[in-house]
């Protein structure tokens, strides 16, 4: 699957701001990130799902220069991702789960800080610059600490975006931010995007998912998947039914177990009943679409069920 989603998302003439391969990370006995490759090209939105502890935010250090692989090679913004780490990390802007800004500094500060980090030439124009960006001119003055959570992950990206990165990795950015930030957020980023940023996210909700360009699903350390969401869908061979009736526990619980019955997980007053073999599936779903009082409707499998199915058949690094 994954060589030829891939190749499906690039074409060869595509610019790629970042190709690599092979890429491991250990931490002690514990294999974090195993043989993991990646293409992603210039002013692409590349998303990153799965689990917590999956690997994710170490496979961004790694690409950023913040970690050096174990194993593996490739370039991120043309620089080697071994050997020339300082240089990728000049390009890059770099946003964390955690706010990280001083909250007893006004944003201007803030914003005037970062600019002085990275040697910013007209510091003080830079700054305004990014404020008006974003929207956060009226606030400039006001103390990071008493801004909600929707303005402080708005200060966040103003602060990666100081120094005009070519490369903006967010590592779940939209955590604990209300629906309307987030889509505001979201904007921005595609607005970035089209002016030819490359933009590599991590996130759990599945909306999110579906506004990249491409996605990649990490499980345990490894890649399991990757590909337009249309892609992953059509490749993951899942077959997904949709009941809706009373007793809906019991009723997984009876499914769970049956033959072809690979998945059975609730969806608000609905469940979704998936496998892998769909013939199988529809032998032992038959019984139970004669019950009187069950609606079963055969539905296209969407992204959580696709990634709840790559999830169950991961193998846990852990053990």
């Amino acid at each position: 699957m994954n060589s030829a989603a891939a190749n499906a998302v690039v074409s060869p003439s595509a610019e790629a701001v970042i190709d690599v391969k092979g890429l491991t990370k250990k931490f002690g006995e514990r294999t974090v990130v195993d043989d993991f490759a990646i293409r992603v090209n210039r002013g692409q939105i590349y998303g990153f799902l799965g689990p917590n502890g999956s690997g994710k935010t170490t496979t961004i250090r790694m690409l950023c220069g913040l970690l050096t692989a174990d194993a593996g090679e490739g370039q991120c913004l043309g620089y080697d991702i071994r050997r020339e780490s300082q240089q990728i990390k000049r390009h890059v802007g770099y946003m964390t789960q955690k706010f990280s800004l001083y909250e007893d500094l006004s944003l201007a500060e803030n914003l005037d800080f970062i600019a002085r980090v990275y040697d910013v030439k007209d510091r003080k124009q830079a700054v305004d610059k990014t404020l008006e960006r974003l929207g956060l001119t009226a606030r400039r003055t006001q103390l990071a600490g008493s801004l909600s959570g929707g303005w402080k992950q708005r200060l966040a990206l103003a602060a990666c975006l100081l120094h005009e990165p070519k490369l903006l990795l967010l590592d779940e950015p939209t955590a604990g931010v209300d629906p309307k930030a987030r889509r505001e957020f979201w904007d921005q980023i595609h607005d970035l995007a089209a002016d030819g940023l490359t933009v590599l996210v991590s996130t759990h909700y599945m909306d999110e998912a579906e506004r990249c360009h491409a996605l990649a699903y990490i499980a345990y350390g490894r890649l399991l998947a990757n590909g337009t969401a249309t892609q992953l869908i059509q490749q993951s061979g899942m077959t997904t039914w949709s009941a809706a009736g009373p007793d809906l526990h019991d009723l997984a619980r009876e499914l769970r177990g049956q033959p072809g019955v690979d998945m059975v997980v609730p969806f608000g007053t609905t469940l979704h009943v998936s496998g892998a073999d769909a013939t199988q599936l529809e032998q032992s779903l038959a019984p139970y679409r004669e019950r009187t009082g069950y609606r079963w409707v055969r539905i296209e499998p969407g992204l959580e069920d696709v990634f709840i199915g790559l999830m169950n058949s991961a193998k846990d690094n852990f053990q």
